[in-house]
């Protein structure tokens, strides 16, 4: 190990140096908000709003409490009903099935693309049933699903689309015809996290929400504040879900550093990507053509399953955390039994989670943190 290597220091992200970078700008916007006491729908929640629409390009963006609840009013906005049924990967954190059964729909779920991790989009069609109202498409690890032809899809049978754009803001989708597009900006409504160890992270909860259609906006603004357009005057169900005034604050001043904070993530990958290419004890993630990546994950493919739970075993003797996203996929998570998944129903997805393992990326990954990791994951195989 390299003697300038604290290996109790390498974490999967770390928050506090990063705040460190920027601990004169957060402290003061902060300071303005408790100065101000307009602590919820303070003037902060509005001013991000607008500067988020601006850095994506969406036509409309409405902040909420939290990533599942922008899932939630995403979907109450486009009048889903019980038992319309919803396509959604089967391969992806459990909030966006979560959400469709909790709204008495149905997952319709779909495999993935074993080195992309992305929704097989060839598998679209042979699950669209005349009570298939929309997709739920998820931007996982960082770069954006292939929206071109999920939209295509989406455009033949009249469904509606939802981007789980969660791990994926900032990344930039381009269509065949050169047109380009930020993850959340393409479907009908893109939602994010501001979970804090997301890209864009927050110290705390939040989320928000994407459209270009102003009329949806408007559902989707009134649902999330109790179905109210005027204070106390209800016009639909709605549910309690708002970004409060230190939370936007904080995102204000972070999203100026996010294009940076990529670059860095970037980098990281790049480095890892150079040290592993062509490795035979395991596949490094795929960078699809149409979408640039903000590595939100640096997610490698054990070729062995066994050798995946011994060298994360491995990694955390040396000091050098790893997670697993995801263990078990949803169509076979106990909850979810009911809506008939069984073992090999989706071959790729169930493959994934015994072989994927994700390795440290974050914006303040040192040089030196790095280089050991590497050196740990290479002297593994090399001791096998």
């Amino acid at each position: 190990m390299p003697e300038s290597v604290n290996n109790k220091s390498i974490q999967m992200v770390d928050l506090k140096t990063q705040y460190e970078g920027i601990k004169s700008e957060v402290d003061a916007a902060i300071q303005e908000v408790i100065s101000q006491s307009a602590f919820i729908n303070g003037p902060q929640v509005k001013k991000f709003a607008s500067e988020l629409k601006d850095y994506t390009g969406a036509g409309h963006v409405i902040t909420c409490g939290n990533g599942t609840d922008a899932l939630q009013i995403a979907m109450m906005a486009l009048d889903f009903q019980a038992g319309d049924e919803i396509i959604v990967p089967a391969f992806t954190y459990v909030a966006t099935v979560e959400v469709i059964a909790l709204l008495g729909l149905t997952p319709v779920f779909v495999d993935v693309f074993e080195h992309s991790f992305e929704l097989d989009v060839r598998q679209l069609e042979s699950k669209i049933t005349e009570k298939t109202v929309g997709i739920v498409t998820v931007h996982l690890y960082g770069q954006c699903s292939n929206m071109e032809e999920i939209l295509r899809i989406s455009d033949k049978y009249k469904l509606k689309v939802i981007e789980d754009g969660a791990q994926a803001l900032g990344a930039c989708y381009t269509f065949s015809d050169g047109t380009k597009a930020q993850a959340g900006t393409m479907g009908d409504i893109g939602i994010t996290s501001f979970f804090p160890s997301k890209n864009l992270g927050c110290f705390g909860d939040g989320g928000a929400m994407f459209t270009n259609n102003e009329h949806l906006a408007e559902k989707l603004q009134m649902i999330a504040n109790h179905g109210q357009k005027k204070k106390y005057f209800h016009d639909s169900i709605g549910v309690n879900s708002r970004l409060d005034s230190l939370q936007a604050a904080v995102l204000s001043v972070k999203l100026k550093h996010l294009d940076s904070y990529s670059e860095a993530r970037n980098k990281v990958a790049d480095q890892y990507d150079q040290a592993f290419t062509k490795h035979p004890g395991f596949y490094f993630p795929e960078r699809v053509p149409y979408s640039t990546h903000v590595f939100h994950q640096y997610t490698i493919r054990l070729r062995e399953s066994a050798n995946r739970d011994q060298l994360k075993s491995y990694l955390q003797e040396k000091g050098i955390p790893s997670m697993i996203y995801y263990p078990l996929p949803l169509h076979l998570q106990k909850a979810y039994l009911h809506f008939g998944g069984r073992v090999g129903q989706f071959p790729v997805a169930e493959k994934l989670c015994k072989e994927v393992l994700s390795l440290p990326i974050h914006t303040e990954m040192k040089a030196e943190q790095q280089e050991y990791i590497i050196d740990s994951v290479l002297s593994f195989f090399k001791a096998k």
